[in-house]
């Protein structure tokens, strides 16, 4: 399928950046493709990993030292948004 696509400058969690990028090397796909495929399974409410591949992103995620969860998503903040939340 033809698609149009457009360049973003999205900022996302570094540890997170070097997991999803190790996944897409070892999936032979550019990072694109991988965040393409994850948003659109979500879409439909379905699994974007088989078992073997969300074996290999724990893995990933040890080499990483990504510790971050799904419950984490709404409460990360930069280090400059901490200060200032203190300093109120």
């Amino acid at each position: 399928m033809t698609v149009e696509r457009v360049q973003t400058g999205v900022r996302l969690e570094k540890r997170l950046v070097k997991v999803l990028k190790a996944l897409a090397e070892h999936r032979d796909m550019s990072l694109g493709d991988l965040i393409e495929g994850i948003v659109l399974h979500a879409f439909e409410g379905q699994e974007p990993f088989s078992p073997a591949t969300l074996e290999t992103i724990g893995q990933l995620k040890r080499i990483y030292g990504l510790e971050l969860g799904a419950a984490d998503s709404h409460r990360l903040m930069e280090p400059t948004e901490k200060a200032d939340d203190e300093s109120s």
